[in-house]
């Protein structure tokens, strides 16, 4: 009777892992086909040639890897996306941060400030580039509004010197909404009698900042710092649209270089190479992030 009990439960048991995987088949397909299928030949493209040539597609080994790292214009794209990527993260981590600090202090006109704050994010970034690119136009009402404080025009878009910082400055508007809804999310999470001890224990605004909220968004800013990173290190569209990688070169991002040498130049293999690069990157900060996520005090 106890055997015929045991293998009841065992035929429950598989029946149930069965209808699991029967469930968990269509997603596991689609992301094989569009996700996981199309990584492995990323990675096969990148040790070939990978040109629509009369050659085709031929083994070359490393040395689509070796000519990236002897290509100045590829080091120079990738002390672009260095300073583009340090430059978005740290504000849009620092405002955002502030901002829900202050909104979750329970302030009138809470949810409409939010609402606001969080429209950027859900407006098209190509719409939004264009925008930008207006507004930074020559006689554009940038300088319009620089000229009536008595400065000069200043060409923002075709000055090597501030046509980056107009890049930072569109990302950083453009994350900043998110960054902030999932920074009040966090706060939620922090037990409100934390605080109420540390006001009794004489803790000013400061110290219940310090000892009290960072430590409990720890998580929460981890999440923040791989996805700000991961939305820089993909920028393309606020390239494309607003300096197309100029002047000189010093707004070439390391997607619209892929994009360049892919499309422009058909070398897909040496697209293919730098974009491994770039994969595992992302692959290191996600990670990262799920490493903290197991671990909170990492």
């Amino acid at each position: 009777m106890a055997r015929s009990q045991f293998l009841r439960l065992g035929d429950v048991f598989l029946s149930s892992i069965g209808v699991a995987w029967l469930f968990l088949l269509p997603a596991l397909l689609f992301l094989t086909i569009f996700v996981f299928l199309p990584i492995l030949y990323l990675v096969y493209l990148s040790f070939t040639t990978g040109s629509f040539s009369q050659e085709g597609v031929r083994w070359v080994g490393l040395q689509n890897y070796q000519q990236l790292l002897l290509s100045p214009d590829f080091w120079q794209v990738i002390g672009n996306t260095l300073y583009f990527t340090v430059a978005t993260v740290l504000p849009t981590m620092v405002l955002p941060l502030l901002l829900a600090v202050g909104l979750n202090q329970g302030i009138k006109g809470r949810d409409l400030l939010r609402t606001a704050y969080f429209l950027p994010t859900m407006t098209s970034i190509v719409a939004v580039g264009l925008g930008f690119r207006w507004l930074f136009q020559t006689d554009g009402p940038v300088n319009q509004l620089v000229q009536a404080f008595g400065g000069q025009p200043i060409a923002w878009l075709s000055d090597p010197t501030w046509a980056m910082p107009v890049l930072i400055l569109l990302s950083s508007w453009k994350q900043l909404g998110f960054n902030l809804v999932v920074f009040l999310a966090g706060l939620q999470t922090i037990p409100r009698d934390r605080y109420e001890a540390a006001l009794l224990d004489g803790a000013n605004a400061w110290q219940q900042f310090r000892y009290i909220t960072l430590p409990g968004l720890r998580p929460t800013l981890v999440l923040v710092f791989v996805t700000t990173t991961i939305f820089t290190l993909r920028s393309f569209e606020q390239v494309y649209v607003v300096t197309g990688g100029g002047p000189l070169n010093t707004t070439n991002l390391l997607v619209f270089y892929i994009y360049q040498q892919a499309f422009g130049l058909f070398d897909f293999g040496y697209a293919a190479a730098a974009a491994t690069l770039l994969l595992g990157v992302t692959l290191g900060l996600l990670w990262l992030q799920l490493r903290t996520r197991q671990d909170p005090h990492l």
